[in-house]
C-alpha cells in the first residue's frame, strides 16, 4: 500500500479501503479506516464552515456540506496549519455550477478569507494619526506609506460587506451596489470598511510601494485620497512613512 493510495482513499468515500491495511492485531482495518475517513471529512468540513460562516449561512447546511466534500477532495490541506486551508475556496466557487441564485458567493468567500488573513497577520506598530502633517507639502507626493500586514483589500461587483452582515444576522438586507473594501485590524478583530470609488486601486498602489503622489494619479482625475488616508490613520493601518531626504 502506497502513501498516495492511503491519502486518496482517505478523502474519497467512493474509493475502496487500500489493500494491505490492517489494524494493530493484523486484521483487515476496513471498519476502522472508514471511521477514520469519516472523522477526517467531518473535521475538514467543520473547518471550512468555521472559516466561511457567511457562505455556509447563504448555502444552508446540506449544500455547504456537499460543496465542502467536493472541495476537500480537489484541494486537500497542504499544510498541518489549518489556518491556511481554504485559500482556494473562492476560486473553487467561481468554477462551480448551480450557484446561479448566489452569483456573489465567491466574492463573499474572498471577503471572509481576507478577514481570516487579517486576523492571523503579524502585529505592527502604527504611526501617529497626525504623522502626515509633519511632511512638507512639496515632498508629500514622494512619500511611501507602509501598510500593516493585516491590511487586506477586496473589490466586488456586489455589496459583499452588506451581504455578509445580512447572512450572519448582523445587518439589514443589502441595498447597495458594487463595493470596494478594506479589511483593517486596529486591535484584535478585523473589520471590513467600504472604500470610496478607486479606493481599492489606491490601497493596492500603496501596498505595491508606489509613492503617494503616483498612487493618487493612477486612480484618475478627481480622486481624493483624504478619506482613505483618514481611514488608514484612524485605524492604525499605516506603520511607516518613508520620505526622501531634503
Amino acid at each position: 500500500m502506497s502513501q498516495q493510495a492511503f491519502h486518496h482513499a482517505l478523502l474519497d468515500p467512493a474509493r475502496p479501503v487500500p489493500d494491505g491495511l490492517t489494524d494493530g492485531a493484523g486484521h483487515p482495518a476496513g471498519r476502522r479506516y472508514a471511521v477514520y475517513r469519516n472523522n477526517v471529512a467531518v473535521s475538514l468540513t467543520e473547518a471550512l464552515i468555521t472559516g466561511f460562516p457567511a457562505c455556509a449561512a447563504l448555502l444552508g447546511a446540506d449544500n455547504m456540506s456537499r460543496i465542502a466534500g467536493r472541495f476537500l477532495r480537489q484541494h486537500p490541506p497542504a499544510s498541518p496549519l489549518m489556518i491556511h486551508w481554504g485559500a482556494a475556496f473562492p476560486a473553487f466557487l467561481d468554477g462551480l455550477d448551480g450557484l446561479g441564485r448566489l452569483p456573489f458567493l465567491s466574492d463573499v468567500a474572498r471577503l471572509e478569507l481576507a478577514l481570516r488573513r487579517a486576523y492571523h497577520a503579524a502585529d505592527a506598530t502604527p504611526v501617529a494619526p497626525n504623522a502626515l502633517l509633519s511632511i512638507p507639502e512639496d515632498r508629500l507626493g514622494l512619500a511611501r506609506l507602509r501598510l500593516a500586514p493585516s491590511v487586506q483589500i477586496v473589490k466586488s461587483r456586489w455589496p459583499v460587506a452588506e451581504i455578509r452582515a445580512f447572512a450572519l444576522g448582523l445587518g439589514a438586507a443589502p441595498t447597495s451596489g458594487a463595493q470596494e473594501i478594506a479589511v483593517l485590524r486596529p486591535d484584535y478583530d478585523p473589520e471590513p470598511h467600504v472604500l470610496p470609488p478607486q479606493g481599492h486601486a489606491f490601497l493596492a498602489a500603496l501596498q505595491a510601494n508606489m509613492p503617494l503622489g503616483a498612487a493618487v494619479t493612477q486612480c484618475g482625475p478627481g480622486f481624493d485620497p483624504a478619506p482613505c488616508l483618514a481611514l488608514l490613520l484612524g485605524h492604525g493601518a499605516i506603520t511607516e512613512i518613508l520620505t526622501c531626504p531634503g
